[in-house]
């Protein structure tokens, strides 16, 4: 089950720690998510009262700017490039919000399908850590013929029919 994101609590529904820099903010309630939220060293200072304040005061301005919030999915243009190699995090990412890609025909070692993108075959676990980089966000897939990717296609809501 997914879990729920944090909202605004109050002293008795979380538990505050810190590690370093950092509170770790947990609901009594398991399924919400548990955050790590740097503060910097001033959390050292700070009373349980004091952090979860700010972290209520963020959760309320995070909110008001979601309100105002209107996502224009950006799709790189075909012949350019779609994801890129980021070093640090050995792993590849995402240019825009819209991915074309083709999925392989059969499975690489039993770890599932080679997904193509662009010029480059991520192996599954790549690609997930690839979709991990919009963790928290929701995604559609439109799966479509292989010579279609860059065509917007013809969306019905309706149940699928039989095979």
């Amino acid at each position: 089950m997914r879990k729920r994101r944090p909202h605004v609590a109050s002293l008795d529904e979380v538990r505050i720690s810190r590690e370093g820099d950092q509170a770790i903010i947990e609901y009594a309630d398991p399924d919400i998510y548990v955050t790590r939220w740097g503060l910097g060293p001033e959390i050292h200072q700070m009373s349980d009262e004091e952090i979860l304040e700010r972290w209520n005061d963020s959760l309320v301005a995070r909110e008001a700017a979601a309100a105002d919030y209107e996502h224009v999915a950006v799709e790189v243009p075909v012949g350019q490039p779609q994801i890129e190699y980021f070093e640090p995090g050995d792993q590849w990412t995402p240019r825009g919000d819209v991915l074309r890609c083709v999925i392989g025909g059969s499975a690489i070692d039993d770890e599932g399908p080679e997904i193509h993108i662009d010029e480059h075959d991520l192996t599954w676990v790549q690609f997930g850590r690839l979709l991990a980089t919009h963790g928290g966000w929701g995604m559609r897939i439109v799966f479509v013929p292989d010579d279609e990717l860059t065509d917007e296609p013809t969306i019905e809501v309706r149940e699928p029919k039989k095979r």
